[in-house]
C-alpha cells in the first residue's frame, strides 16, 4: 500500500473492527502519520472532513465509498487528494468499481482478509488494477501479501490445482493461534495453524486470487449451484441498482429458489418485473432471481458489509 509518513489516513471503518483497529489505528501508529476521524460514519460529515484535511489514503467497505460518492453534495475533486483508495469487507462487482472510477477518478483497489488474520491477507497492489475472471465475471481480490501461503481445498482438504475452486485456506505469520477459551472450534477451523476461511474461491495461474462467496451461502436450484455473488455481479450492472443481495429461498418445486433484494439510487425507479427480465437475458435459467424486492435500505454491519443472513431469516419466515 506504500503508506509514508506524508500519506493523511482516512479512518472510516469503527476503531473496535478489525479494518478500523489494523487500518486505521495501528498504520497510522507504524507509519508515523496523521489519522482523520470523525464520530460516525455520516457521508456529509466524512466529505467535510475530506475537504478540509485532504486525506491521501483510505481503505473502507465498498457501500460505505459508494454512499460518499452518491451524497448529493459530491464532487470529483473531492477525491483530487487521493493517492490510493482500498475497499475491504466484501468483493466489489466489476461494474461497481467503473462507476466509482468515472465518479471520482480513484480505481478502488480491493483487499481481502478476515478478523482472524487481522485484516488483509490479499490486496491488489497499488497502482495495479485488478484483473476480471473472463468465466465468472468476477473482479479479483488481490494477491497475497509477503509472508502469507494460500491454499485452495476440496471439501476432503487436498489442494486444488490453479482455476478449480473450492475452500480457501491462509496460512502466515497475520494468522491468530486460536479462538479465545474455544479449542473445539481453534482445531475445526485452524487445523495446524492453516485457517479455513469458509470463503470458496480460486487462484489463477498468476497467483490472482478471486472470491466466489461464502460456502454456507450457496444456493441450490434443483440440484444446481447457484453462488450469490455471480447473480449480484450481474444486477449490479443494471443502472437504478445503488445496492444488491441474493439469498436462497424455499421452494416447493425446485427446493430452493432466488430471491433478489436491492437498492435503487436516488430519483431513479425500477419495477420487480423489469430486473427479473434484465437478469434472465443475462444468465443461466436456474441462476436468474424470480423474485425481487426494492426495499429503501439493506441491513449492514456497523462496517457497511451487507448482511444476507438477515434477508435470508426474513425471506425464510414469508415463504
Amino acid at each position: 500500500m506504500g503508506l509514508t509518513p506524508a500519506d493523511r489516513i482516512l479512518g472510516i471503518a469503527p476503531l473496535f473492527h478489525i479494518t478500523g483497529i489494523i487500518g486505521h489505528v495501528a498504520a497510522s501508529l507504524l507509519i508515523g502519520c496523521p489519522l482523520l476521524l470523525a464520530h460516525r460514519f455520516e457521508p456529509g460529515t466524512v466529505l467535510d472532513v475530506m475537504r478540509e484535511h485532504r486525506p491521501t489514503y483510505v481503505v473502507a467497505a465498498i457501500t460505505a465509498l459508494m454512499a460518499l460518492m452518491l451524497h448529493p453534495s459530491a464532487s470529483r475533486a473531492d477525491w483530487e487528494s487521493f493517492r490510493a483508495v482500498f475497499s475491504g469487507g466484501a468483493p466489489i462487482a466489476p461494474a461497481i468499481a467503473e462507476q466509482f472510477e468515472r465518479a471520482t477518478g480513484q480505481y478502488p483497489h480491493n483487499a481481502y482478509g478476515l478478523t482472524e488474520t487481522n485484516s488483509p491477507a490479499h490486496c491488489v497492489p497499488g497502482g495495479v488494477r485488478a484483473p476480471v475472471d473472463p468465466d465468472s465475471g468476477a473482479l479479483s481480490v488481490g494477491v497475497a501479501v509477503f509472508n502469507t501461503t494460500t491454499r485452495i481445498l476440496d471439501d476432503s482438504g487436498e489442494p486444488l490445482p490453479p482455476g478449480e475452486i473450492g475452500e480457501i485456506a491462509i496460512a502466515g505469520p497475520q494468522v491468530v493461534p486460536g479462538y479465545w477459551h474455544d479449542p473445539q472450534s481453534s482445531r475445526a477451523a485452524l487445523p495446524g495453524g492453516e485457517l479455513r476461511t469458509g470463503d470458496v474461491g480460486f487462484v489463477n495461474d498468476a497467483g490472482w486470487l478471486f472470491i466466489v462467496d461464502r460456502k454456507k451461502d450457496m444456493i441450490n436450484v434443483s440440484g444446481y449451484k447457484v453462488w450469490p455473488r455471480e447473480v449480484e455481479d450481474v444486477l449490479y450492472q443494471h443502472p437504478p441498482v445503488r445496492e444488491a443481495a441474493v439469498v436462497g429461498v424455499p421452494d416447493a418445486y425446485r427446493g430452493e429458489t432466488v430471491k433478489a433484494y436491492v437498492s435503487i439510487t436516488a430519483g431513479s425507479s425500477l419495477e420487480p418485473g423489469e430486473l427479473i427480465e434484465y437478469a434472465r437475458q443475462r444468465m443461466a435459467a436456474y441462476k436468474y432471481p424470480r423474485l425481487v424486492e426494492v426495499p429503501d435500505e439493506l441491513p449492514k454491519t456497523v462496517t457497511g458489509k451487507i448482511l444476507r443472513r438477515v434477508l435470508r431469516e426474513d425471506s425464510r419466515d414469508t415463504h
